[in-house]
């Protein structure tokens, strides 16, 4: 198949000028044939290798040993997956059409561009900084990047104010590593934290932190492409080919689908307490207890909250008298209850509106939308909360004080409140399924169920699926 595109001076020029160096801004589509096997092979390995970026920046430290060591792992797969003896020229190949393939699945939403652009960027940081100096140097020129790499006898004059102005800068540093004048209008997001010197509208940039102003343009005409990319999306999606393929890659970061019809009726509205002790992820723990504590959950709360349990088994008539029995409890009656609320728990369970059949949020929806504001419980702890608090949440619920610094590798990734809750059922027991008790103390050990495993069919998207949804959640 061919890309779509305008064949300017690239038809009669090499195609190694369009590959001069291992890394790229994307800014020239690839113009080749190419088959629909090779179309499918690298958006997939490409879309594994942006997950795993995704999963590592939250289960490492980014830059860590262990952030670089497996993801330099994964980008040796990603470039060498077929054999060892693959050419430069075919790996940087494969990195440019994969990217492009990519932005034509995910630039469908505005959901899907954040994360593509999310994780481009995080890949694009680490390769970058990969980058021995003279490649850096290089990169920049060749993308009309025209920073001045500051001479040595203008370090050694300047040494004692970069020092002082540029966090972990000593000496020996300034020596060694190249220092580059920026206008400091490109800078403003390193001159508002003030870790630059500034000097007749320059801003003198360490090595180290460079890579911050290439991101930003990186960001930019990212942004900027699959924006563009959009509006002539309806011409490839009418090729029948690729319609199919270009839908399953765009749905697939958010995971399996924990829909109700997989879990219904396994728990009961009694187990919910000792559950969200035990195999609730901390989201959903915050939630519960901010609704146990208040009687009420704001539009945002009640969406992630109610999903989750939806997903976990909670049958829409439990979750009618589960949010009724809370909220009576505080300042709403059940007359007010039935009027502004159950219709929302009905139409999240698919009978009311459309009847569409919604789906618990995955990690991704929690973190990139609707953020929480102060009153709110929402969100994700780990993305949306002061760091000393959530170290002090953590350690009220038993975490040792050592462990609020690490991430155990659990030898899986989670990308879903649901999986974290799945997997830790089949932790705790053994790989049964749960199963539905009234009285636990009692029928623990009776009559263990099943292994049950969750369903591989793709999750609705899930920008299409909230998005009528939020109005129907909005407090009176």
């Amino acid at each position: 198949m061919q890309f779509p595109g305008r064949r300017k001076k690239l038809i009669g020029s090499s195609q190694n000028d369009l590959y001069d160096h291992c890394l790229q801004f994307y800014g020239q589509p690839p113009l080749e044939n190419i088959s629909l096997t090779e179309f499918e092979t690298f958006a997939v390995e490409r879309l594994k290798l942006l997950k795993t970026v995704e999963n590592l920046g939250v289960s490492c430290v980014k830059n860590s040993e262990q952030y670089t060591k497996k993801l330099d792992a994964e980008i040796s797969k990603f470039f060498f997956n077929k054999e060892d003896g693959i050419s430069e020229y075919e790996k940087r190949r494969k990195d440019h059409i994969s990217h492009f393939i990519l932005r034509l699945a995910y630039c469908q939403t505005e959901d899907l561009r954040r994360w593509f652009i999310q994780q481009e960027m995080d890949l694009f940081r680490y390769r970058f900084n990969d980058l021995h100096s003279k490649h850096k140097t290089d990169f920049l020129h060749k993308n009309n990047l025209k920073y001045e790499t500051v001479s040595a006898e203008e370090k050694k004059s300047l040494q004692d104010k970069l020092i002082a102005s540029s966090y972990g800068l000593s000496g020996t540093k300034v020596e060694e590593h190249d220092v580059y004048k920026v206008p400091f209008q490109d800078a403003l997001d390193l001159v508002r934290t003030r870790k630059v010197y500034l000097l007749a509208g320059n801003a003198y940039i360490p090595h180290h932190e460079i890579v911050t102003i290439v991101l930003n343009d990186f960001r930019t005409r990212l942004s900027k492409a699959l924006a563009m990319t959009a509006r002539s999306l309806p011409a490839v999606q009418s090729d029948e080919r690729l319609q199919p393929l270009l839908s399953h890659l765009s749905h697939a970061y958010v995971g399996q689908d924990y829909s109700i019809q997989k879990n219904i009726g396994k728990i009961s509205l009694e187990q919910i307490d000792a559950l969200s002790g035990k195999s609730f992820p901390l989201c959903m723990r915050h939630l519960h207890k901010a609704l146990r504590e208040n009687h009420h959950l704001r539009h945002g709360g009640r969406m992630q909250y109610g999903l989750f349990l939806k997903g976990i088994g909670l049958s829409l008539e439990q979750a009618l008298q589960f949010w009724r029995s809370e909220f009576v409890k505080g300042k709403v009656d059940a007359d007010k209850f039935d009027k502004a609320y159950a219709y929302s728990v009905r139409h999240m369970f698919g009978k009311e509106g459309k009847r569409t059949d919604y789906t618990p949020y995955s990690c991704m929806k929690v973190i990139l939308s609707n953020p929480p504001s102060q009153g709110d419980y929402h969100g994700c702890p780990f993305r949306h909360s002061d760091p000393e608090l959530l170290k002090q949440k953590l350690q009220n619920y038993k975490v040792s004080p050592s462990g609020t610094n690490q991430v155990e590798d659990a030898g899986f990734s989670l990308n879903h409140p649901n999986q974290y809750f799945t997997e830790s059922q089949k932790l705790l027991s053994g790989g049964r399924d749960i199963k539905k008790e009234v009285d636990m103390s009692q029928r623990s050990q009776e009559n263990p169920a099943s292994v049950t495993r969750p369903s591989q069919a793709n999750s609705k998207q899930a920008h299409e699926e909230m998005g009528d949804l939020d109005s129907f959640f909005q407090d009176e």
